[in-house]
């Protein structure tokens, strides 16, 4: 089969500018949108000054060759990962734009070798993300979704043992304590958030500098072991690089106190999912609620 067949062709709007009568006409720059098709935001911006392509691809292999040669700029969401293989098949890319706050599914180091740019956006959902996180945890303390899915399921309640019976796991959460590490934008957000509902946070994050536990009214750990022994529920906000992939795993999970929570809308490379499934098993870890996994779309294999 021809090799050029199977490549997917990135549709290329064309939306020109007025005409310039008293200078030359320059060539408009090609910026691609790789993965997804949302660009509601930058359209409007970009529509005057350059041809944009919609890619709408899984990886490299399928944008079309006039994007990998001409295209100086990239916008790009998460499903879509660039190795420096994948970057050097860009011929003239100067810039790549994250549209999200995280950047790990760019090789930035190779990024930097080959001269391209890469920004992000740091305060994209911060509080629809922080949001999210306080529901998840919500819902481990009071069980409000299992106990939502008997009642959708028909279940009868004849007195109050049978309610104590269904509602077994919740547990109270004013006076817990909620560990959170990485306190950025959305760390600090749930942070607020879990004060207003009578949680005790403290917090991890090294990167930050002294006296930010002031400003807010937190309580700083300067280790990872300290927030896990400590907390009754740990929530992970921090970015995923080479030094944190599986942060969470059968060794620190045996840090936490026993029964802990665990909830993670970060980056499921933080959490070795092996690992945790083993100490829910066991019930060293109560009950964990994720937004995210190391592998994504998630497959269930029943195990």
């Amino acid at each position: 089969m021809d090799k050029k067949k199977t490549l997917k062709r990135a549709r290329i709007d064309c939306i020109r500018g007025p005409n310039i009568s008293n200078g030359p006409l320059h060539s408009r720059p090609l910026v691609a949108l790789l993965d997804g098709r949302d660009c509601s935001v930058e359209m409007p911006i970009l529509k005057d000054v350059a041809t944009v392509a919609f890619c709408d691809a899984q990886s490299t292999q399928e944008i079309h060759e006039k994007v990998l040669n001409e295209a100086v700029g990239a916008l790009m969401w998460h499903t879509i990962n660039l190795t420096k293989e994948d970057l050097e098949k860009f011929k003239a890319l100067r810039i790549i734009v994250r549209i999200g706050s995280g950047i790990d599914n760019v090789d930035i180091k190779a990024a930097g070798e080959l001269g391209i740019a890469v920004c992000n956006v740091p305060g994209f959902g911060v509080e629809e993300v922080a949001d999210s996180t306080m529901c998840l945890i919500l819902n481990l303390y009071r069980r409000t979704y299992w106990l939502a899915n008997m009642v959708r399921d028909g279940k009868k309640f004849q007195g109050p043992e049978q309610v104590r019976e269904a509602a077994s796991g919740c547990a109270r959460i004013r006076g817990d304590t909620l560990g959170i590490v990485g306190l950025g934008r959305v760390g600090t957000a749930v942070a607020l958030r879990a004060k207003a509902f009578g949680f005790t946070v403290i917090f991890y994050d090294p990167y930050l500098p002294d006296g930010i536990d002031k400003s807010l009214g937190l309580n700083r750990v300067y280790t990872l072991q300290d927030l896990l022994f400590q907390s009754d529920c740990v929530s992970l906000h921090c970015s995923l690089n080479e030094h944190n992939h599986h942060l969470i795993n059968e060794f620190t999970i045996k840090q936490m106190r026993p029964g802990a929570f665990l909830c993670n809308t970060a980056r499921g490379g933080l959490v070795d999912e092996n690992a945790l499934a083993a100490a829910l098993k066991d019930g060293r870890i109560r009950a964990a609620a994720l937004d995210v996994h190391e592998n994504e779309p998630y497959a269930n294999h029943g195990e």
